[in-house]
């Protein structure tokens, strides 16, 4: 890898609502005897060096699992871009990799395959794509310049939410990844249940 791990902030996204999951915490639900953020943790914190969760409720719990805990600058359950930009605030290396909480399949080399191509495209941000079936860019999995703040805050300032629209402002790559079902997020308690 280009990229010193020491170098790479991880982040768990889970400031969502879970309004898809009947309103609950989908961090905190039990996924295969832990909650699931921590399937995510148990994944992503060897992939880097410090590591960060945003999450906007039950910050208690979220705070068991050791790492430092943010909810949003912005109020009012924002969406991703908010808790990236809450991450980006609280970083303290030069690069910062994101997740969701509700992905608990994520590759082991997530980091690894970003950090090489961002580092040979020369580029600000290099997003997760699949292509089984059909291309699908997976945004949340992305590992950024920690330089990307400003931008994000002007866009956020903006009115801006999508996350798609304010990547491809920037310097980006998109980094294929073979396997979808590593990408897989559980969104209803049917799937939780399914994945099991």
């Amino acid at each position: 890898m280009t990229i010193p791990t020491s170098q790479i902030t991880g982040l768990v996204l889970a400031g969502g609502r879970g309004s898809r999951m009947g309103g609950v915490d989908k961090g905190l639900q039990t996924f295969r005897g832990g909650p699931m953020v921590l399937q995510v943790i148990m994944r992503l914190a060897p992939q880097v060096g410090p590591l960060l969760i945003n999450a906007n409720q039950n910050i208690g719990p979220y705070e068991g699992f050791g790492y430092p805990v943010w909810p949003d600058q912005l109020g009012g359950f924002e969406g991703p871009l908010a808790g990236l930009q809450t991450g980006l605030s609280h970083c303290e290396t030069a690069y910062l990799v994101t997740a969701p909480c509700d992905s608990p399949f994520l590759p082991e080399d997530l980091v690894a395959n970003l950090a090489d191509a961002l580092d040979a495209a020369d580029a600000e941000i290099a997003v997760a794509v699949t292509e089984e079936d059909e291309r699908r860019t997976h945004p949340v999995f992305a590992l950024m310049k920690t330089t990307v703040l400003a931008s994000l805050d002007a866009y956020l300032q903006g009115g801006g939410r999508k996350i798609e629209t304010w990547y491809r402002s920037l310097r980006f790559v998109e980094v294929p990844f073979a396997d979808a079902d590593a990408f897989r997020n559980i969104n209803t308690v049917d799937e939780l249940r399914r994945f099991e």
